[in-house]
């Protein structure tokens, strides 16, 4: 995966598990703003990523923004 694939991973992955309203409503918001001007086109990986990522959803498989930021650390360290 390239530089920015793995950006744009990180993101949805960050994304899917917060749960700060302000935050989210701050990323649609600029997401909104910015594909008015384009078509958002998505791969083959990002569309199994999203799949993989809706059925985590629908089994439960979710972690909070709490619990990431300390594996997080633990893993820095």
């Amino acid at each position: 995966m390239n530089a920015l694939g793995k950006i744009k991973s990180r993101l949805i992955d960050r994304i899917q598990i917060s749960e700060n309203k302000d935050l989210l409503q701050a990323i649609e918001t600029l997401l909104s703003s910015s594909q008015s001007e384009e078509s958002l086109h998505l791969n083959s990986y990002q569309i199994e990523m999203l799949k993989m990522s809706q059925n985590d959803i629908k089994n439960g498989d979710l972690i909070s923004e709490k619990e990431l930021e300390s594996k997080d650390e633990k893993w820095m360290k």
